[in-house]
């Protein structure tokens, strides 16, 4: 569906503001994706990311309602494993589990696929099938040592199941394989390792050494209020002295 120029515009500007906020504040994202979404409803972008808006800030039922619209207007399998997830978080895991194992999931490409797979992994474990995750999680693209954009958070959902399941050395080694993976930071693997090699990250200096740092500043601020106070005084001073003199060389004019 085309807009005219101006309206289109207007669309576009919100569009990259959804963009550009979603992963740091969702939502004035979604705001944003509100606003795209009242111009132009008929247009299946628009309606994708207002789907993504409102996943970001945990609307789920709407989110669903976006994605569903979007599927409708273009024919895409591509947001297939985002719904799934949608019914998740709507507490309906074992909807997420029959997506899992519907044709679409077949037309999507391996990044889709991937996806998928973390999808219905989370699903089993919503339903408290920990063993049942770990096996869904066991796949070709987790043993391969390419490394590609989804190997990061497939490693680590693969190491947290495993440590769900009691199994903390084959975690860490898993953890640390996200780690290796992770070059952009998208997953706190380091932090899991360390935690579980018991190690913790505190302060450089102590409480003691802390409040008596504070202690400090407060007492070197009150010396410079000391020292403005004073010179405020000094001032006053010759103001005064000033005004006596005046008043003692001044004459009358008859």
């Amino acid at each position: 569906m085309s807009l005219p120029k101006t309206l289109a515009e207007d669309v576009a500007r919100n569009l990259v503001m959804v963009a550009r906020l979603i992963d740091e504040d969702p939502e004035e994202a979604y705001a944003y994706a509100r606003i795209a979404l009242r111009l132009a409803s008929r247009v299946a972008a628009v309606r994708e990311a207002a789907g993504f808006a409102a996943y970001a800030t945990q609307k789920y039922a709407e989110a669903l309602a976006e994605f569903r619209a979007s599927r409708r207007m273009t024919g895409s399998v591509d947001l297939w494993p985002v719904m799934a997830d949608c019914e998740r978080g709507l507490g309906r895991p074992e909807r997420a589990m029959a997506m899992a194992g519907e044709p679409e999931v077949q037309k999507l490409d391996k990044a889709g696929q991937v996806e998928m797979r973390l999808v219905a992994a989370g699903a089993r474990r919503d339903m408290g099938q920990i063993d049942a995750a770990i096996v869904t999680l066991q796949s070709p693209e987790l043993a391969s040592n390419s490394v590609q954009p989804w190997t990061p958070r497939l490693r680590y959902a693969y190491a947290d199941a495993l440590l769900e399941a009691g199994r903390e050395d084959e975690a860490r080694e898993w953890f640390g394989k996200a780690l290796e993976a992770d070059k952009d930071g998208s997953t706190d693997a380091s932090d899991r390792l360390a935690a579980l090699d018991g190690v913790e990250f505190v302060d450089v200096l102590g409480d003691d050494e802390t409040a008596e740092a504070d202690a400090a500043d407060e007492v070197a601020s009150g010396d410079l209020d000391h020292e403005d106070d004073m010179r405020d005084d000094a001032d006053l001073d010759d103001e005064q002295d000033e005004d006596q003199d005046g008043a003692g060389d001044g004459s009358v004019k008859a």
